[in-house]
């Protein structure tokens, strides 16, 4: 990996019992770069991901983040998944300051001030003092961002954040993430089916052939920097995205080795 590498993928393999989910995954990303991973369900996008996120272990192969080993869970990776999962019986502010109790060298004033500062990032200034289930699903979710964003993690890992939320949301949803990505160039890597969204937010995008997921080609997105969802009316914009979905849907090459999974377990 080069000196501006954050994420390095090699020979990554994921079995489950007789079946595999993932084979022969290899990809790097690269510091500040925002990356999508797309695919057919039940090609491993989400397997990928928890690997990445430690979550799960590989059967074969490494995943590395700065040039060390990833053995399990780490504040240098924040993951935001398809359900907020904030704490039910916290406050908004109180469920980003217990991400923050990690931190060392912060007090009980400065973990609220981190926490009112991230939530004020993703337009929740008001709302410091609710309880999740006071909010709508959107509104959770960038809860869940600014609790993710709010220790600095190196890499922020996102499994269909936006999948769950109605279609103005998810939109206004993805305003806010390419805000977001421009003011602070973070790391990101976003598993999504929604091909629009991994063409407009991503400088690469990752399309996995389907089951046992492998990469099926990288494609760059040459569409200038910054962005809006306005980007998605022009030619360019949906050549690619017409490109991808074309990928998606290929019948891949007969390959040897290799079982395919169930789309419930590889997902």
């Amino acid at each position: 990996m080069n000196e501006t590498g954050k994420l390095r993928i090699a020979g990554l393999a994921k079995r489950f019992g007789d079946v595999v989910a993932l084979d022969g995954v290899d990809l790097a990303v690269a510091e500040n770069e925002f990356v999508s991973i797309v695919g057919a369900s039940g090609c491993g996008k989400s397997t990928l991901l928890s690997l990445i996120a430690g979550l799960e272990t590989p059967s074969e192969g490494v995943v590395e983040v700065s040039g060390r080993p990833v053995t399990g869970p780490g504040r240098d990776r924040g993951v935001v998944f398809q359900q907020a999962t904030l704490m039910p019986w916290l406050t908004v502010q109180r469920n980003v300051e217990f991400a923050l109790r990690g931190e060392a060298g912060l007090s009980k004033a400065d973990r609220a001030d981190r926490a009112r500062e991230f939530l004020g990032l993703v337009g929740l200034e008001g709302f410091e003092q609710a309880f999740p289930a006071q909010l709508s699903g959107g509104m959770q979710q960038r809860a869940a961002l600014a609790r993710s964003l709010s220790y600095g993690p190196e890499i922020l890992l996102m499994d269909e954040p936006f999948g769950a939320l109605d279609a103005l949301t998810r939109r206004t949803m993805q305003e806010l993430l390419l805000e977001v990505w421009e003011r602070h160039r973070l790391t990101v890597l976003l598993v999504t089916h929604d091909i629009d969204e991994a063409v407009v937010t991503s400088d690469r995008v990752v399309v996995m052939s389907p089951r046992p997921g492998r990469v099926r080609e990288i494609l760059d997105v040459p569409i200038a920097r910054p962005r809006s969802l306005a980007s998605e009316r022009t030619t360019e914009f949906r050549d690619l995205a017409d490109a991808i979905l074309a990928l998606i849907h290929e019948r891949p090459e007969p390959r040897s080795g290799g079982s395919e999974v169930p789309a419930a377990a590889a997902e």
